[in-house]
């Protein structure tokens, strides 16, 4: 049972709602652990190794009404799916333009009332030795927590864990939470 948070923003996604909570009682999908009751946050979600995770997530997203960021190239912003993007969440991103996408999400959040900014540490769905560590540099440079969102594809789980806060050294937190994420398992290992 998911407990929800007041702070949490929010989308008006009713007529999707239901369809996305059909999608997730047929493939038996559950989302377990307190939200966070912060209204500005970054999610770190892992592990991440299928595009599946993304159908997944988007229907957890629809089915509850919350309103997320996720930074994507904007070469992806072309009709007829920019909008569709947008409403989803995500916000494009220049690659080109000088600035790296580091200093637009500690932007983003800076700027924001609220924003739940969801961040795939691995950076890629393919093993990786090593995270990147933006994540915590953005959670630093903009003071705000970090939420961990854990894919479990044998027990179809999405499992929201504990709240890590802006303290220390980042290589150290980064393996703590690279820790916290061994027990769970992606589609693909």
């Amino acid at each position: 049972m998911i407990n929800f948070s007041e702070k949490m923003p929010r989308r008006d996604s009713m007529a999707l709602s239901g369809l996305a909570g059909f999608f997730l009682k047929l493939s038996g999908w559950k989302l377990v652990g307190d939200m966070p009751n912060e209204s500005k946050l970054i999610i770190c979600v892992a592990p991440h190794t299928t595009n599946w995770d993304f159908v997944h997530a988007a229907s957890f997203i629809l089915r509850y009404g919350i309103k997320v960021c996720i930074m994507m190239k904007k070469e992806a912003f072309f009709w007829p799916v920019d909008k569709l993007w947008r409403w989803l969440g995500f916000v494009p991103t220049d690659r080109q333009a000088g600035r790296s996408v580091l200093s637009d999400a500690i932007d983003l959040m800076r700027d924001s009332d609220e924003c739940w900014l969801v961040v795939t540490p691995e950076g890629t769905r393919s093993k990786v030795k090593r995270w990147k560590s933006g994540f915590l540099r953005i959670s630093h440079s903009a003071n705000v927590p970090i939420v961990t969102l854990a894919f479990d594809y044998p027990s179809k789980t999405m499992t929201f864990g504990p709240l890590v806060y802006p303290e220390g050294e980042i290589d150290t937190q980064l393996a703590e939470i690279v820790e916290y994420f061994s027990d769970y398992r992606g589609k693909y290992v």
